[in-house]
This record gives C-alpha cells, sequence and structure tokens, in this order.
C-alpha cells in the first residue's frame, strides 16, 4: 500500500531524521521534519498534503513518528527507511 501510494505520487514524504542527516541524502521532493520537532510543528504538518509517508535511516523514528501523529488524527504511514523510499521513487 505505502508503495502504491509513493508511485501514485500521492501525500508528502516526510523525513524525521535530524538536518545533518538530511543534507548528507534524502528523497527527492521531501520535506525535513525532525522527530525531535513534531510537537511544535503540528501546525505546518496539517498543511501538508496528505497522507504523509514518513521515513527516517532505518524505520524506528518513523514507527515513532508515526505513533505521535496517528495519536493526533493525522493520516500518515511508517514507510521505514528513505533509502527504500528513494528506490521506490527512482523506478516511477
Amino acid at each position: 500500500m505505502i508503495e502504491q501510494l509513493i508511485l501514485a505520487n500521492e501525500g508528502t514524504i516526510v523525513d524525521v531524521r535530524t538536518p545533518d542527516e538530511f543534507m548528507g541524502g534524502c528523497v527527492n521532493g521531501s520535506v525535513n521534519i525532525p522527530l525531535q520537532e513534531i510537537g511544535y510543528r503540528m501546525e505546518e504538518l496539517q498543511t501538508l498534503a496528505k497522507p504523509l509517508i514518513l521515513c527516517c535511516a532505518s524505520g524506528g523514528r518513523s514507527s515513532v513518528a508515526h505513533a505521535m501523529l496517528s495519536a493526533q488524527g493525522v493520516d500518515c504511514h511508517n514507510a521505514g527507511s528513505w533509502l527504500t523510499v528513494n528506490q521506490i521513487t527512482s523506478t516511477k
């Protein structure tokens, strides 16, 4: 399902890694909102196209972000590693 959303270009890819990690490589067109900033950037997150496709280095932080955002009623999915998301986007 997540792969289908990515291939259909639906929603917004949100990378929850640190800015330094994001600068080292990221999915083209993704938005960087570090996990530790999610709480005070909820208003910004609400304005992004849904669903939010969450990714990080391995899937751990994006899993935490998914739990936080889902609890707030945000339509989101944990896509795991940004490398996996990047590989999917490169096939479209």
